[in-house]
């Protein structure tokens, strides 16, 4: 990080909350190594067979026949499955909504829609076998129509599902107002493709699976939440919820595609319950690149109009998702893009739909920001294209809409409400830090010269919703925290991290409530026997919801050790104060005269469970600056500098918060010029390996310069908001503006992401043709 500056709000005197406390979960991490689900050495596991799943290699057929002797002939085999043995009802559609006629087989029975779908499963001693065994199953497939362009699929020409009679999964309809870009000087139409990308975890999917003597399933397996997934394998096997026990390892990241269980980790539940024995399942980076949930995959149609003096006065958004083959998340996230399409501008007229369809290509979910990105980066580039027509610099035209400072919720009119925000102020600041001014001389000096370093300025103002509520759908979350004798403390929290830094933050909280050692505090997640209800991690919720638990219940416990105190002591419960430095509650200006938590731990159990509920989601913004520079002979950029204004309200740990900024901005700048998933005509993934699909390292990225903002919400006592997505959400947008910005002398308005050397070199031909 080359700066750290700004806005930050007050601190509480003498507390570790605001301070750069060092990770706790590193040190193990760095000298043992995580212990993933494939490390788990329970006993339970103990004579584990090993799952390998076979797979389609074609996009859409009916499958005729499945021959399973050879494979059950070869070494190590000790059974295969298909979809008719499997006798488990198929997987609905994320949302009741849509029609259960898109619902999804755990494995497929008589049509395959996407390569990479399984159509059986192999059981081996070992899992090296497997591999062998599977390349043994022969499938006979009767070849389909494959529809893989979602403008295709929304024809209905070709249908994946002929009983439902379209393709169309999931819309949000508009009416057209005929008038709607009355008294617009310009308006500009656009159309812009927010590409398929993939998760691309380190750690890619993975479960074990034992049944007790009692019937009772116990699963380990990488998750976002314990607690929805054991309410998946509560449906998907139609069990009893005491039935059901998920723990989760170390987690190696997630970007929101690790929530519940997919349909292969239910089927080695249910290998293990058929079999009697555990069983294992841990995909290859080839598998997890083809059949996991893939992200955006957007088709957006943009429309914006306003007058010459730079005042936008109507934009509409017409959203066309791809949805994959059979709806999840991903079929739904348009609602969350409509909801968020003005962003943070003041604009009179709004007008959005959205229509999700299904192809045939790997199911669409959730991913790192999830809907939100998607709207940032349509009015951004938007903002852009206007700019462009009416000939002024777009920082400016973002001067002259942006809201003005509130503190009070305002409604956005798409159906959001934001709670707090000052969006010209982060905008400043990051022109201010960048030094924009100086980069645009620096500009016209290369474009006078000739220069073939063509420099490029790219802007993005974004705001965002966090904490938007848990499975359940209220914005609720629990914690436990428990005083031992010892001194030391236990969290139970219902958040579940995976490179968060909770186990951080939650000590930090207790530590700054209760005065007990951060290294003395033990924080257990993640165990659905232990936790049974939780919201998990996802849509930046953890620190303003689960956070807030953690605080709460640490002040409930306080009051709860006062009263207890109160005995002990022979003492009035108004007149006893809680002594941080000794963790002991005393008498007001009697310090000798006190009792530890830890002795009142020892008399009777100290614990208080507690559930936190906010108001509503929190909405953080910020503003990004991307410098980038093309080669203008080879069509190469390069991102030279990368400036984020984040503000998430009061930040509880610096370096956490610029760990989460961090990640965020580079998996947004990959999105912009390195990563896409590509199918062929014939539905064939072209970019199932890391030699294909462009996965950035950490040489292809800039040091990040943050600036810092701190705009409090009063939706929880700690003023913060959500951090997790906010640099996937405004780093995508600002660089893509940049490349573009960068061949705007050369009459370029557009280059679509991932903005690589042939497409600004086709797009230089095409503005100069």
């Amino acid at each position: 990080m080359l700066g750290l500056s700004g806005q930050g709000g007050p601190l509480p005197m003498g507390s570790i909350l605001g301070t750069r406390v060092l990770r706790t979960e590193d040190p193990a991490i760095l000298r043992r190594g995580g212990i993933y689900t494939d490390d788990v050495m329970d006993e339970r596991l103990d004579g584990a067979v090993h799952v390998t799943f076979v797979r389609s290699p074609l996009a859409h057929a009916r499958i005729e026949s499945i021959d399973t002797s050879a494979a059950l002939n070869a070494p190590g085999v000790l059974a295969v499955y298909t979809g008719a043995d499997v006798e488990l009802p198929p997987k609905p559609p994320f949302m009741p909504m849509i029609h259960n006629g898109f619902s999804r087989p755990l494995l497929a029975r008589d049509t395959v829609r996407f390569v990479g779908e399984p159509v059986a499963v192999v059981i081996t001693t070992e899992a090296s076998q497997g591999e062998d065994a599977a390349e043994l199953v022969s499938v006979s497939y009767d070849p389909l129509p494959v529809v893989i362009d979602p403008r295709a699929a929304a024809t209905d020409e070709a249908l994946l599902f002929p009983e439902v009679g379209s393709n169309t999964c999931f819309a949000l309809p508009s009416q057209p107002d005929e008038n709607f870009f009355a008294g617009c000087d310009a308006v500009v139409h656009h159309v812009v493709v927010n590409q398929r990308v993939a998760p691309a975890p380190m750690e890619t999917r993975s479960c074990a699976a034992v049944w007790g003597e009692d019937g009772r399933l116990t699963a380990w397996l990488p998750n976002q939440g314990a607690q929805g997934s054991k309410n998946a394998y509560v449906s998907a096997l139609s069990l009893d919820p005491a039935q059901v026990r998920v723990i989760t390892p170390d987690v190696g990241g997630a970007f929101g595609a690790k929530f519940g269980a997919d349909p292969e980790q239910v089927v080695v539940a249910w290998v293990a319950r058929e079999l009697q024995r555990p069983a294992r399942w841990t995909e290859y980076r080839y598998d997890n690149l083809l059949a996991m949930t893939h992200g955006r995959a957007q088709i957006q149609t943009l429309s914006v109009g306003g007058t010459r003096d730079g005042k936008l006065l109507a934009y509409r958004l017409d959203i066309l998702q791809d949805s994959g083959a059979y709806p999840a998340i991903g079929a739904i996230l348009p609602f969350l893009t409509r909801m968020m399409a003005p962003g943070t501008y003041a604009i009179e007229r709004i007008e959005s739909s959205a229509r999700s369809v299904v192809t045939n290509t790997t199911p669409v979910g959730a991913y790192r920001g999830a809907g939100r990105p998607e709207a940032a980066a349509a009015i951004e580039r938007a903002i852009d294209l206007f700019a462009a027509e009416i000939g002024m610099d777009p920082a400016e035209v973002r001067r002259r809409n942006l809201l003005p400072i509130f503190t009070e919720p305002h409604d956005n009119g798409q159906g959001a409400t934001y709670d707090s925000g000052d969006y010209l102020a982060a905008l400043e600041l990051a022109l201010k830090t960048c030094g924009y001014d100086e980069l645009r001389a620096e500009q016209a000096r290369r474009r006078a010269s000739g220069d073939v370093r063509a420099l490029g300025i790219g802007i993005a103002c974004y705001v965002e919703i966090t904490g938007g509520g848990s499975e359940s759908g209220d914005a609720k979350e629990n914690a436990q925290i428990e005083v031992h004798p010892d001194g030391s403390a236990t969290i139970l929290t219902g958040t579940s991290p995976h490179g968060q830094g909770h186990a951080t933050a939650w000590a930090m909280l207790a530590n700054a409530e209760l005065g007990i050692p951060i290294d003395r505090i033990t924080v257990v997640h993640g165990d659905t026997d232990l936790i049974p209800e939780g919201g998990g991690t996802a849509g930046s919720r953890s620190l303003q919801q689960g956070g807030a638990a953690v605080q709460q219940a640490c002040r409930e416990l306080v009051d709860e050790a006062v009263q207890r105190a109160a005995d002990v002591l022979e003492a009035n419960p108004a007149d006893l104060v809680l002594d941080r430095e000794r963790a002991a509650i005393t008498v007001a200006g009697s310090p000798e005269v006190a009792v530890t938590l830890a002795d009142l731990a020892g008399q009777q159990r100290l614990f208080i469970r507690s559930v936190f509920t906010a108001p509503g989601p929190t909405f953080p913004f910020g503003a990004h600056v991307a410098v980038v520079e093309v080669d203008t002979e080879t069509g190469k950029a390069t991102l030279q500098r990368l400036i984020a204004v984040d503000d998430a309200g009061i930040i509880l740990n610096p370096l956490l918060a610029e760990g989460q900024i961090h990640g965020g901005l580079a998996q947004g700048a990959a999105q912009a010029l390195y990563e896409e998933v590509v199918y062929d005509e014939a539905g064939n993934p072209l970019t199932a390996t890391f030699a294909d699909y462009g996965f950035p390292s950490a040489a292809e990225m800039p040091t990040f310069e943050l600036a810092r903002m701190e705009t409090p919400t009063s939706y929880n006592p700690l003023g913060a908001k959500g951090i997790g997505e906010a640099g996937s959400i405004g780093a995508t947008p600002a660089v893509q503006n940049a490349v573009v910005d960068a061949l705007a002398h050369l009459g370029v308005r557009h280059v679509d992401m991932p903005t690589t050397p042939y497409r600004i070199w086709k797009a230089m031909r095409e503005a100069t043709s």
